[in-house]
């Protein structure tokens, strides 16, 4: 009962930050165009995509020196989507013909995460959801298959990150990530902020393959986390002849974490300090009717030292984006204003 309530609670923290965002897209609304980047309201950003999200467990075991990662199939999706005043919707789909089959078991999930960039805020919530995984063993002497596959091992993770940009009047990162506005000159900020996250990696046997530990007893199940704490960083766009952009932000906290891993016979528990990092990165053209580009966001989570395994759990979203701007008729603009929210919260 105390899981559902921990869930409960952080998805009520994730709904409240959703507000904020909300709520600083209103006030911003009327802002005019910085010199350093225009915007285009009432216009319709259009993007065709591709993407790829991913959430791996790595598992370290110091004592006997040896490292496994353990990743999901997610698939490579094609999807559609358009930003409207703020408002943005993304359709994707894994097509087969974009994922042949790799001989590594099937992955069920929900992968729902969500990176704002209102003006002076940059948000990023994580509600992820994973079962069925597999290790790459090729290089372990002592394993002579070549995957470990563990269709009922399962990865939870909830969190958010919530950073204050400092010169949100110079830099856009709505122009570098969702390209509804243009960064015309180059420009830099500081972060600083909050995050907090909390999961689970379990299965219903043991983890690791026979013979990875130097001692079996040391092989565990489960490994259940939560951990928060203020984080600090920094981000900065690079605008080469107005048009080609250079974005890249790195941020890294102080957290208090606790991990709890169950073995066979018993469970350890501890709390202590860890550090986490975040990295963005997006490259690109952008112009007044179109754009082309990349971006990677990486979100690295290291879980508190426990048994001498230093566990980290690592999301991310790589995507490639092909985008128009169009300026949509009366008719399509009726509909479209009929669901913007900005507007119907001034009314």
């Amino acid at each position: 009962m105390n899981i559902y309530k921990n869930q409960i609670f952080k998805l009520v923290l994730l709904f409240v930050f959703s507000l904020i965002a909300l709520k600083q897209e209103v006030f911003a609304q009327n802002d005019k165009d910085s010199v350093y980047y225009e915007k285009f309201p009432d216009q319709l950003t259009t993007r065709v995509y591709t993407s790829r999200k991913y959430t791996s467990f790595l598992l370290n075991d110091r004592r006997g020196d040896q490292k496994l990662r353990f990743e999901p199939n997610s698939t490579l999706n094609l999807g559609v989507g358009a930003t409207y005043n703020g408002l943005t919707l993304n359709i994707a789909y894994g097509f087969g013909f974009l994922n042949p089959d790799k001989g590594t078991g099937d992955s069920k999930y929900l992968d729902l995460q969500a990176h704002a960039y209102p003006k002076n805020l940059v948000i990023d919530l994580f509600l992820q959801f994973y079962k069925g995984f597999y290790a790459d063993l090729d290089g372990l002497s002592n394993q002579t298959d070549p995957f470990l596959i563990l269709p009922e091992m399962r990865v939870r993770k909830i969190g958010t990150n919530v950073q204050y940009l400092f010169n949100g009047d110079k830099l856009s990162l709505r122009a570098a990530f969702l390209q509804s506005e243009w960064q015309k000159r180059s420009a830099g900020s500081p972060l600083v902020g909050f995050e907090v996250y909390g999961g689970l990696v379990d299965n219903d046997r043991l983890i690791l393959p026979i013979g990875f530990l130097p001692s079996e007893s040391r092989n565990f199940s489960s490994s259940r986390y939560f951990q928060f704490g203020p984080n600090v960083g920094y981000t900065h766009t690079f605008v080469i002849l107005k048009h080609f952009f250079i974005t890249g932000s790195a941020s890294t906290n102080l957290s208090l974490g606790h991990q709890s891993i169950s073995f066979e016979n018993e469970t350890e528990k501890r709390w202590a300090l860890n550090s986490n990092l975040f990295l963005r990165g997006f490259v690109g053209y952008n112009s007044k009717k179109w754009s082309v580009n990349a971006n990677y966001v990486h979100n690295r989570v290291n879980l508190t030292r426990n048994s001498e395994f230093d566990n980290t759990l690592m999301t991310g979203n790589y995507r490639i984006n092909f985008v128009y701007r169009i300026l949509p008729g009366p008719g399509l603009k009726r509909y479209l204003d009929a669901v913007d929210l900005k507007r119907l919260l001034l009314r």
